[in-house]
């Protein structure tokens, strides 16, 4: 393949000047899994579509980043409040905008709105910040010199971001995985993966998006392990569980097939509405456990039927001890 080789002539796009990318869009069928209501990862897609066009609206879409100059873009960081509900057919308004403050090291900073549009009435559904990378591929199809104004961006790997990276925890002889990642006492609940390769961008790096479904089935693998099963809640109380905060947070590279230990900690109740909890991902290597990722989910519940259907329910003191391991 031939690398287009920009015109030296021809201004570098801005990646933090010009306006704001706005799309409309409504939210995958797939993530209607209670009535009509749209689970919480699929507002996280939508903001992500943005990002990219975002990108494709200053002449550097992704699919050219990689082509030309084999640079994989990747969201790195995506931290999101849920003010309100979406669901099936609802039309979205998609807002992504550079953000006012830029920190040297940490990748292109973006800040993110959903808006809802229905009925002639537009609410909030999503408020959120971002950050991305673009990171050198191996193996790309071309490496043509990328434009100057994409450069400080550029990363070898996500560990190589200012805030990145961090010490590794150490297996001493005779420890298992779970001794390091959920000792007595820690409330921690441990869940192993192989990572798949349609959860991978660029041919082998676990994506931003492979986390925040990682995020969703290890918060229900935890409520099964503490007896708190989505499906026998939903039967008994009438009760799903629902996100108002998310946030997922790349700290270095996990690659197709390696096994990732996924931690998930309640920290806190919030009064008897909704709970904290700390969601960490971990690779071996050889003796020592890598962080890939950190990120926070807070989750509460909602009536799914009945005159109550859509507000919030009280967690009970029982509940409560299952969720913080007092029980």
């Amino acid at each position: 393949m031939t690398a287009l080789i920009p015109d030296p002539t021809t201004p570098a796009p801005s990646l933090l000047d010009g306006p704001a990318a706005v799309r409309v869009d409504r939210p995958r069928y797939e993530g209607a899994n209670i009535r009509t209501w749209i689970g919480f990862k699929h507002f996280m897609y939508l903001v992500e579509e943005g990002v990219l066009q975002y990108f494709r609206e200053r002449g550097l879409g992704a699919r050219s980043l990689y082509q030309e100059h084999g640079l994989g873009l990747e969201v790195v960081e995506f931290s999101a409040q849920l003010p309100h509900l979406l669901e099936v057919d609802d039309e979205v308004e998609v807002v992504v905008d550079t953000a006012p403050r830029q920190k040297p090291g940490h990748g292109l900073a973006l800040v993110a709105q959903l808006f809802l549009l229905r009925d002639g009435e537009r609410h909030l559904a999503l408020k959120g910040k971002l950050r991305v990378a673009l990171v050198r591929e191996e193996h790309p199809p071309a490496t043509a010199p990328a434009p100057e104004a994409v450069l400080p961006f550029v990363v070898d790997g996500v560990d190589g971001l200012a805030d990145a990276g961090g010490e590794p925890l150490a297996i001493a002889p005779g420890q298992s995985v779970e001794d390091v990642l959920s000792p007595a006492g820690s409330n921690a609940f441990v869940w192993s993966w192989q990572i798949p390769y349609f959860y991978c961008h660029f041919s082998n790096r676990l994506q931003s998006s492979g986390y925040v479904r990682a995020m969703e089935e290890v918060t229900d693998r935890f409520l099964r392990d503490r007896g708190l099963q989505i499906g026998t809640i939903l039967r008994e109380r009438a009760w799903i569980p629902v996100v108002s905060r998310a946030k997922v947070h790349m700290l270095a590279d996990a690659y197709m097939e390696e096994v990732v230990h996924t931690v998930f900690t309640v920290q806190d109740m919030i009064k008897d509405i909704s709970y904290t909890a700390t969601v960490d991902h971990y690779v071996q290597r050889g003796d020592q456990l890598v962080r890939t990722a950190t990120g926070t989910i807070m989750h509460g519940y909602a009536y799914s039927r009945g005159e109550r259907a859509g507000t919030v329910a009280s967690i009970d003191p029982a509940t409560a001890a299952l969720l913080l391991g007092e029980a």
